[in-house]
């Protein structure tokens, strides 16, 4: 008990492991919120592009000595919207419209990377830093955490008619649309915060991963919610206290860490296990 004890507190000595406790957990929560919605919309594939579509705006921020939550939340909303335009006003269909810009602006952003002089603070956007974020980052973290979650608090029930049924969101009076603006808004505003924990790269994870497993868990909302926000938040902790120790990425820690959940839920899930269907198959097929 008391070496699981000091294997817990030791870290909390150090200035940075606080610092990315907290950033990693409040990210984790936040994309957990949002990842149920995406995957109940199969919007995982948006969550990839606009996390990917963010690298010229920290760029660009980079260049002109602004915040990259600034340069990130402009192009995470920029490209959503540039993604309705290519699809509504074209044959191409939406998948692909997403392929198309999130491949696009990733790509600028590595050109404008490759004439930059100095590359460490964007290799750390990349692939995360949650373990040298700064007082400034942290605030940012914060606020638009608080902001998120506010508003999903308060939107929740709307989001979650929108979700299952928008046809029938239209007929008792919502707006689609603008629900479904809301909701690509709040995502990208959860780019930006899970950036400062994972990275570009591994954001996407962060949007799949707590929502698929909760999925696997439980058949109600409300429930999955509660799920996906505990499995995040529990793996970002774990995964940073991993990374402390056996000395890799935190942010790769992270997203191990939430996977190895999902293979358990995948596996072991009370109704939905690949296991235990089978089982229950094996026992239907004796009888």
């Amino acid at each position: 008990m008391s070496g699981l004890i000091e294997w817990v507190t030791v870290p909390l000595q150090f200035d940075f492991m606080v610092r990315a406790l907290l950033v990693s957990a409040v990210a984790g929560g936040v994309c957990a919120l949002l990842s149920c919605w995406m995957t109940l919309t199969g919007w995982s594939l948006l969550g990839d592009a606009v996390s990917h579509a963010v690298l010229p705006g920290v760029v660009l921020s980079y260049l002109l000595g602004l915040p990259f939550a600034l340069g990130a939340l402009v192009f995470g909303a920029g490209s959503v919207a540039l993604i309705g335009v290519v699809n509504r006003t074209s044959r191409v269909k939406e998948d692909a419209a997403i392929g198309i810009v999130f491949t696009a602006m990733f790509a600028v952003g590595v050109v404008l990377i490759s004439r930059v002089p100095s590359e460490t603070d964007l290799m750390h956007i990349l692939f995360g830093n949650v373990l040298g974020v700064s007082d400034g980052e942290i605030a940012q973290v914060l606020v638009m955490a608080a902001l998120t979650t506010a508003v999903v608090l308060l939107k929740h029930r709307d989001l979650t008619l929108y979700a299952f049924d928008p046809v029938h969101a239209h007929a008792i009076g919502l707006s689609p649309r603008r629900l479904e603006a809301l909701l690509l808004g709040l995502l990208s505003v959860t780019v930006v915060i899970a950036l400062q924990a994972v990275g570009i790269i591994l954001v996407v994870a962060m949007l799949v991963i707590p929502g698929s497993t909760a999925y696997l868990l439980t058949d109600r909302f409300e429930r999955m919610l509660a799920i996906a926000a505990a499995v995040s938040v529990g793996a970002s902790v774990v995964g940073t206290y991993v990374s402390f120790y056996a000395d890799i990425a935190t942010g790769g820690a992270v997203v191990v860490a939430q996977a190895v959940v999902f293979a358990l839920a995948y596996l072991f899930a009370p109704r939905h296990g690949v296991l235990v269907r089978r089982r229950a198959a094996g026992r239907a097929a004796a009888r």
